[in-house]
């Protein structure tokens, strides 16, 4: 089931951005992860109350947001390209690889993980644009999504919300906890957003 928006959430929380009502504030975690999570959010993106990268955020101490699409000049993000990470950039193409816990065997550094958050087409335009960004490794998760509701249409079997990707990418890369962690958010988010639009499991 595909949940459709019939009206603007009025005077949303400003952490979750559901219904004050509906608040999921208290299921927040406060995770520490050696894993950094960098969230690349098209500035249209921050005006939607579905999105749920910014629960990521908000879930994870070792995370940070970089907003690009608010002026004409390309947001740089050069000084991401840190030499304490392995930076890998979170996006499914033709030149992605699987994340698998025997990828990340390659590496000997903690992952840096940038997410590209948006609509399909702005999050596409990270991995073109950002010149910068050219050389850093491409990974994705490619199981089926199978759940069947969602806050958004997917385009795809694959397509999932930002912390659901979020969540399988920690899953693989820090613990089954930290996973668990991340989808009791979001169910709950999916939960409440159902019942804020008077539609139910």
């Amino acid at each position: 089931m595909i949940l459709q928006r019939k009206r603007k959430t009025k005077d949303p929380c400003p952490d979750c951005f559901l219904h004050k009502k509906l608040c999921i504030c208290s299921l927040i975690p406060d995770l520490e992860t050696k894993t950094k999570v960098v969230l690349i959010i098209h500035a249209k993106e921050l005006k939607r109350t579905t999105n749920t990268g910014r629960l990521a955020l908000k879930s994870l101490k070792n995370s940070e947001m970089r907003i690009r699409g608010q002026s004409k000049v390309a947001l740089d993000l050069s000084d991401l390209l840190a030499p304490n990470y392995q930076t890998l950039l979170f996006y499914p193409c033709d030149q992605a690889s699987e994340l698998t816990k025997e990828y990340l065997q390659c590496f000997s550094k903690p992952i840096q993980l940038l997410v590209p958050d948006g609509n399909w087409r702005q999050a596409s335009k990270v991995s073109i644009r950002h010149k910068e960004l050219q050389f850093v490794p491409r990974v994705m998760i490619s199981k089926p999504n199978l759940a069947k509701s969602h806050l958004r249409a997917e385009s795809f079997e694959e397509g999932m919300s930002t912390l659901q990707a979020i969540a399988e990418a920690l899953k693989i890369i820090e613990s089954e906890e930290v996973y668990l962690k991340l989808m009791q958010v979001y169910q709950a988010k999916l939960e409440n957003t159902l019942k804020g639009r008077g539609q139910f499991n």
